[in-house]
């Protein structure tokens, strides 16, 4: 669960960690990974704009750093956004790749200001996906490293 929690690693990591080093079934992984991995989020949307504004009180580096830094955001991904508007949290979550998951979508309900209500069950949706696939690519892998052994379900 903590693995999953974890920045970069997410469930992307925890998962086949869990199954492969641990035995754990597919399901039991799958479940516990997809806990951890959402805990952030219901940490860091709410909180997260917080944060910003209070490194911009104590630092003046910050300060003039922070807000260039989320409009030059918004004006990069604006049109992106725009053609996707909330989906594109399922999808940034969904995809199983380095620098996606719910840190990154996190990150990104702030700069576009999506509320919590929404954000937060969109980010579900793309966790459960990712956690699909990454478990059914998992047990692929330990099947076809097992020399034909069945994975727990």
């Amino acid at each position: 669960m903590v693995l999953s929690m974890l920045p970069v690693i997410e469930l992307r990591g925890a998962i086949p960690y869990a199954m492969a080093v641990y035995g754990f079934s597919a399901w039991s992984a799958f479940f516990i990974a997809l806990i951890g991995n959402i805990i952030p989020a219901l940490i860091l949307v709410p909180f997260i704009g917080g944060v910003g504004e209070f490194f911009s009180e104590k630092s003046d580096l910050w300060k003039r750093f922070y807000p260039r830094f989320l409009a030059r955001t918004r004006n990069n991904h604006q049109k992106k956004f725009e053609m996707f508007k909330e989906f594109s949290l399922v999808a940034l979550v969904a995809i199983p790749l380095p620098l996606t998951g719910v840190w990154t979508a996190s990150l990104v309900a702030y700069i576009f200001g999506i509320p919590f209500r929404k954000a937060i069950p969109l980010m579900f949706i793309g966790v459960i996906i990712a956690g699909t696939i990454v478990t059914l690519a998992t047990m692929g892998f330990i099947t076809l490293f097992s020399l034909g052994g069945a994975v727990q379900i």
